[in-house]
């Protein structure tokens, strides 16, 4: 199997790829939406919606802090800090009385709140992980050698790590903010990368039965590779038509749902990689390495 050969090239393109995408996060830093880091948002419809700098230019007399962001075919969003009732009155007036405009919705979260969500956020996706690991240490408790079960887990959260950062990185280089669809979709990440990856290990839990019923000896990376190749079409061809469906939200879907898209776009590029080409080459370094042992 091709994965097997050339198991240190993707173990390597994957490291490359991880460590390239936490410095850009160290260097560019991660921007928190309003429901993170406090804030208002202000949604005003237009009959006939005026271009985005003729509204920079109308704002910039209230604050340059404001963000102004196209919402739908005919409205905009105004982001701004939290606003006290005085400052979200003069905000409606600018971005509705010359223009026909009406305020559609008003939102304000609090700088407590918006910490107290990017916690349990945090908090979301460390339970999972460590469900992850539990659950997959207790699926292949019958399986010993030539690698433990516990590290089963172990691999699958080092492939998780790999499909969250990589993308989170790519959404950091192009200015995404994270919101709660932001989250929604790392946390959707988790479950369908594990899933390809639950998919890989459990055929190589059965060629490991089968040849010990049938007393065959065989490497564990000829093993692994055989699981892989029989797994192989299927992890793609299910991939593929997730991309394709994601592609199409995208780009014809209503606007409040692309960030959700791109990030389970990318998750599901990532995470289908890291199934076939990382989780279980992981397997025969540690089983490797068991051995020396």
């Amino acid at each position: 199997m091709f994965v097997m050969k050339y198991k240190k090239l993707f173990v390597g393109i994957s490291t490359f790829l991880v460590a390239l995408s936490l410095v850009v996060i160290g260097v560019k830093g991660l921007r928190y939406g309003i429901e993170f880091r406090g804030g208002s948002v202000l949604e005003v419809s237009y009959d006939q919606r005026p271009s985005i700098d003729e509204m920079h230019t109308k704002l910039a007399q209230f604050s340059e802090k404001v963000q102004v962001q196209p919402y739908g075919e005919n409205a905009y969003l105004f982001k701004t800090p939290f606003l006290s009732e005085d400052e979200r009155n003069t905000l409606e007036q600018l971005t509705t009385k010359d223009y026909n405009g009406k305020v559609e919705k008003f939102n304000s979260i609090g700088p407590s709140v918006g910490h107290e969500l990017r916690t349990k956020a945090l908090y979301s996706i460390i339970f999972v992980s460590l469900g992850i690991v539990l659950f997959l240490a207790y699926s292949f408790r019958h399986v010993s050698k030539p690698v433990s079960s516990w590290k089963y887990g172990i691999v699958a959260v080092l492939a998780l790590f790999h499909d969250i950062i990589i993308p989170v990185g790519i959404l950091t280089f192009i200015g995404k903010e994270i919101d709660t669809l932001y989250v929604v979709g790392l946390l959707s990440i988790l479950g369908l990368s594990v899933n390809d990856t639950i998919v890989v290990f459990d055929r190589i839990r059965e060629n490991l039965k089968d040849n010990h019923e049938a007393k065959i000896r065989e490497t564990f990376d000829s093993l692994v590779g055989r699981a892989i190749s029989s797994t192989l079409a299927r992890s793609i061809f299910t991939s593929l038509t997730l991309v394709v469906v994601l592609i199409t939200l995208y780009f014809v879907g209503p606007v409040s749902t692309r960030t959700l898209s791109l990030v389970l776009l990318l998750g599901t590029i990532v995470g289908t990689y890291s199934s076939i080409a990382l989780a279980s080459p992981l397997l025969t370094f540690m089983a490797k390495k068991e051995t020396k042992k």
